[in-house]
């Protein structure tokens, strides 16, 4: 009986600790994301579909054109027109397609879509990653949307351009994989007092309060306090298990 107790109170915790999560989860922060990454998918299929529209008219202008000027194409015309209409609508399907958001394809970005990427990365991230720090990436995500306007302005050249290029493509990128690579069963274990969901979350703070320091001065135009102004970021690892 006392087996039975057990067993129904573990599986009643385990409801709760998932619906806790899908609370967390479904935060009006990741709810605005998401319709932002589905606005942007739909921008990027009407222009695919635009293109595609556009390289088989100009096929077909031609085609009438040969048969107009030249000569009849006949049925062997027809086939290689239909045939450049195919390979061209594989091309611009294949030259349409964005690179895998990784920490690679962050740091190749151009300034300006920076704050983009680094957004959709993030999304990939959030399966992974417990609720509260689910919360803390949406919230980074909305601050992300914010710096861009800025950065679309920014010489890439600027010493702060190098700055936010550290934070979002090197710490950030390292502090969530990091995470990751703890085994999952290990990453609520205390180990001097803290655990690797602990330090994630802290990490996450910090990360998100440079973002927002980051998009203030550059409205402000202090490129030279960007630059030079110093933080904090633990992305080190203290054995095989946990961060440090």
């Amino acid at each position: 009986m006392r087996d039975l107790t057990r067993i129904t109170e573990s599986i009643a915790a385990d409801m709760a600790t998932r619906a806790t999560e899908a609370l967390h989860r479904l935060s009006p922060e990741g709810r605005r994301l998401r319709a932002r990454a589905r606005a942007r998918r739909r921008k990027a299929m009407a222009r695919i579909a635009r293109r595609m529209f556009a390289a088989f008219l100009a096929i077909l202008v031609a085609a009438f054109a040969w048969g107009l000027f030249v000569g009849p194409i006949g049925l062997g015309g027809i086939m290689v027109a239909a045939l450049a209409v195919l390979l061209s609508w594989i091309a611009i399907l294949s030259l349409s397609t964005p690179p895998a958001p990784t920490p690679a394809a962050l740091a190749a970005s151009d300034l300006p879509l920076l704050p983009q990427r680094t957004e959709e990365w993030l999304e990939k991230q959030r399966p992974a990653l417990p609720a509260p720090a689910v919360r803390l990436v949406d919230g980074i995500g909305l601050k992300l949307e914010a710096l861009a306007p800025q950065l679309a302005t920014l010489d890439p050249r600027e010493p702060a351009a190098a700055e936010i290029r550290k934070l979002l493509c090197d710490e950030l990128p390292e502090l969530v994989n990091g995470y990751r690579r703890v085994p999952e069963a290990l990453r609520r274990d205390l180990r001097d007092g803290t655990s690797p969901d602990a330090q994630l979350i802290d990490g996450l703070n910090v990360v998100d309060g440079e973002i927002a320091r980051m998009t203030a001065q550059l409205a402000s135009g202090d490129l030279h306090k960007l630059a030079t102004q110093g933080r904090y970021l633990e992305l080190k690892y203290k054995g095989d298990g946990g961060l440090a």
